[in-house]
Formats: structure tokens, sequence, C-alpha cells
């Protein structure tokens, strides 16, 4: 999985379903953050109504429940997901983020041994948590997220990061929570941000500064400055052992058959 001109290009890619429903560019160093969402119905209902002048919402991908992924807007224009929101100061999150939806039907209501969605279509109980919101206080049931999904997420946001500096990952029901419900307490909202944007540090607040690392992340693109600086080769592959030299914002200056710079979270201490 990379991304090319805003576009993402990979095996688990589908053709884009480029939908009209969105706005102009970012503005410049406004783009910081992920929305995660799920679709509260099947695929290609949730691509129809994206697509749909009249339904006025889209996003910029949908990712379904084998893990492939859909594009339906460029990275670096503003998609219509998140409504009325508001978070830590700021409203209007569009403007400042990159929309996920994936495919999952939400709360669900048991009837005997079946669990059903608000469209009507049954679940095995292997396909069902129950678990409380953090936005509610009873227990509810939910669809489950497939580990296809969730692993599509990850090396998805991976990509943002480092293509885009993305800092915050959040859900809908947290920047809308009078309204919103999604991602839910079945998607592991607070393991994706710690895996992706977390980092290790001594107890007096200075950063530890390994000798040496192995890659943890599936393919980790290695550039010639930190940041978006520009790619010097093919990305490093899970399990590539390297040398740590320096340590720059939350990235490593790395030796391996090459140097260059790398997302530290990404390397895993030896």
């Amino acid at each position: 999985m990379r991304i090319q001109d805003n576009q993402l290009k990979g095996d688990s890619i589908k053709q884009p379903e480029w939908t009209k429903n969105h706005s102009g560019k970012f503005k410049s160093g406004y783009l910081d953050t992920v929305i995660v969402h799920y679709t509260a119905g099947p695929f290609g209902a949730s691509l129809r109504t994206l697509k749909n002048p009249r339904a006025r919402a889209s996003a910029h991908v949908i990712v379904d429940r084998d893990g492939t992924i859909t594009q339906l807007v460029p990275f670096d224009t503003i998609a219509w997901h998140a409504g009325r929101s508001s978070y830590k100061g700021r409203s209007g999150f569009n403007k400042y983020s990159i929309g996920i939806e994936i495919v999952n039907s939400g709360p669900l209501t048991k009837s005997g041994n079946v669990y059903r969605s608000w469209f009507g279509s049954a679940y095995n109980p292997s396909d069902v948590i129950e678990a409380r919101h953090r936005n509610q206080t009873r227990k509810k049931y939910w669809h489950t997220y497939t580990e296809e999904q969730i692993q599509a997420v990850t090396e998805l946001i991976q990509e943002l990061i480092e293509e885009y500096g993305i800092k915050y990952i959040l859900g809908h029901e947290e920047i809308a929570p009078k309204r919103k419900i999604d991602p839910g307490p079945a998607f592991p909202l607070e393991r994706l941000r710690s895996q992706l944007l977390g980092n290790t540090r001594h107890e007096d607040g200075e950063e530890e500064l390994p000798e040496s690392g192995r890659i943890s992340a599936s393919s980790l693109n290695i550039r010639a400055t930190p940041k978006n600086g520009q790619k010097v080769a093919l990305p490093l592959k899970r399990g590539t052992k390297v040398k740590i030299v320096d340590e720059a914002d939350g990235w490593y200056k790395v030796t391996a058959e090459i140097e260059g710079w790398v997302l530290g979270k990404y390397v895993e201490h030896e």
C-alpha cells in the first residue's frame, strides 16, 4: 500500500469510485487528523449514498469487510464526513481531516439467538460483542470488525501519517458525541492510537535513543529527511534490522543497506 499523487495504490486497493461530494483543497497546514467512521450499512448501499449528490456526504475511503479499500476523494481534497463537529477548541473537522468509512452495521438488537441490524440483516454470535459505548451508560450488542479491516486501516493510517504528517486519530463519536456513536466499542481505537502515535519516554521526560531495532510495519518508507522528505530507496520490509543513529520529532535516522529517516514508532527496539 502506498500513496501516489494523493491516491492510494496497492494490491488491496480497488478501482476508485470518485464522488463529486467534496469541497476544495485543504489549506496549507490544516490537514492533521484522521476521523474513523462506520458505514452503518453494507458496502454497496454505503457507496451509493456517498456518491449521491443529494446525500451531501462523502469520505475519502471505504474499507470493506475483506480489507479491500475503495477511494472516493483524493487525499488533498476536503470530503464531507464530519458534519457538525468540534474537539479541543476546533470545529468543523471536514477542513482538518481525512475520513475513513469502515463497513460495519453498528449496534444490533437481539431476538432469541439472532442478532439483527437496523436494516434487517442477521448476524452470527461470533460476529457480535456486548460492550458499553464510551458516551453511553448501558451495554449493547455491536457488530464486530474483521481482522482484515483492522489491519487495512492500520496500514492506511500509517501511510497517511508518513505522507501528510497526521497527528491525531479520532472517532466520529469524539468530535460529535451528541450525534454520533461510530466507530463504537467494537473498534480498537485506543490500541490503534497507541500503536501509531505512541512513544516511549523516561520518567524525567527525556526521549531515549536506542542503538538498534527492527522494522515492525509491513513496509516502511525511508526518506532523505524527516517528515515529507524524498524517498531514497524501496521501503524497508518487516523484520529488517537497522542501526539507529539520530532522532528528530519522532523520526529515526537509521542505517541498513542505505541510510535515511523512518518513523520511529515502527522500529522495535532491541
